[in-house]
Parts: C-alpha cells; sequence; structure tokens
C-alpha cells in the first residue's frame, strides 16, 4: 500500500502507538490501514455418491480440477457465498448444508470454509471461470490435477468420513515450508489429530 485511501496522502508501514503489529499508517489523517485475512467459501456439491468439480479456467492453477469456491463478498453470508461461488463457477444451483472443512492458511493470509451441499438439478456447466464441470465417483476424481493442497485435503477428509459414515466439523492448518520446493505442512485438529509433511 502507498497512498491512503482516506485522503490520498502517502502511508508509512510502522507499528502504531498501543499496537504489537506494523500497519500502514497515514501521516496526514492518522488512519490505521488494517489488513486482515481474506474468507475463501465453497461447496462440495452432492449428487447421489459424486461430488461436483470444477477444471480452472482463471490462473492460478489454470488447468487443474477444485471444488466451486472464492472470496466471500460483503453483505453476504458464508453460506449464501457458498451459494453463488458455486452457481458462478459452475452454473449449479444448491441447497447448503453443515459446515463441513475450515482451515488456516496463514502464509497466503486467507481462511478456507468449505460446505457440505446438495445440487439441487443436473443442469451444471462451465462458466467463464471453469473449463470444465463434472460429476466424480471417489475413484474417478483426478488426485494428481487437484489445484490446491487445501481443496485436496478437504475432499481426502471427506471420502475418508463417508466411508466411515459420520460427517464432523474438520478444522486444521495448511502452512507452506521454507525452500524451493512447494512443500507444506498438514496440521489437522480434533479427535484424529495429524500432522504431516506434503509436497503440492
Amino acid at each position: 500500500m502507498k497512498y491512503c485511501s482516506d485522503c490520498g496522502s502517502e502511508v508509512e508501514l510502522r507499528v502504531p502507538e498501543g499496537d504489537d503489529h506494523p500497519r500502514y499508517v497515514c501521516g496526514t489523517c492518522a488512519t490505521i490501514h488494517y489488513q486482515n485475512p481474506k474468507l475463501v467459501v465453497g461447496c462440495i456439491p452432492e449428487w447421489e455418491d459424486k461430488i461436483l468439480l470444477c477444471r480452472r479456467a482463471i490462473e492460478p492453477r489454470y488447468g487443474l480440477w477444485t471444488l466451486p469456491a472464492g472470496f466471500m463478498e460483503n453483505d453476504e453470508t458464508t453460506q449464501q457465498g457458498a451459494a453463488r461461488e458455486t452457481l458462478e463457477e459452475a452454473c449449479a444451483r444448491v441447497e447448503v448444508g453443515r459446515l463441513y472443512s475450515l482451515f488456516n492458511l496463514p502464509h497466503i493470509n486467507q481462511v478456507y470454509l468449505v460446505f457440505r451441499s446438495r445440487l439441487l438439478d443436473l443442469d451444471f456447466g462451465p462458466s467463464r471461470e471453469s473449463l470444465e464441470v463434472r460429476l466424480f465417483r471417489e475413484h474417478e476424481v483426478p488426485w494428481q490435477e487437484i489445484a490446491f493442497p487445501v481443496i485436496r485435503e478437504t475432499l481426502g477428509l471427506y471420502f475418508r468420513d463417508r466411508t466411515q459414515g459420520e460427517f464432523e466439523l474438520r478444522t486444521g492448518d495448511i502452512v507452506r515450508l521454507e525452500g524451493g520446493v512447494r512443500r507444506y505442512r498438514v496440521s489437522i485438529h480434533g479427535d484424529r489429530a495429524e500432522t504431516r509433511i506434503q509436497a503440492a
């Protein structure tokens, strides 16, 4: 950030009095510009024993598969945002159910919230954000072509829970490790806690 959005003057990065984090502060009007994590909301659209995935038509990770998800907008709930993103990316209408997973991604300042949802019909298809939209059974999922670690983790947990016949809220952290190779530390919270290193 270079300029104050309130008065247009230059800002400086410093720790304001009474704070303990560096913030962008306007030297003219003294406005403190807080920057907070972004919420990403999405769905696991279910139809019988299949789930709906989208192949991305935009960067990042063009051409790879993901669940329909995106940044939450102002003036909407997380459920409304998840349904909107599913409609925008897959032209699919869903009934949004319970929150299934919540993952913290501190290395990119994002929090992912993914809801189980029920497809209302089979009238879905590609949009300007998706090259292809398809229903997959578990053994058909293109695991090596999943766009993001958080989506791979969510799907893995989802199919494990479905096999056991019991879904619980899954929470965890995905942290990118230092170095040239895209490697992550995945920590799953709760009764079945686990931590492991995974390559992207």
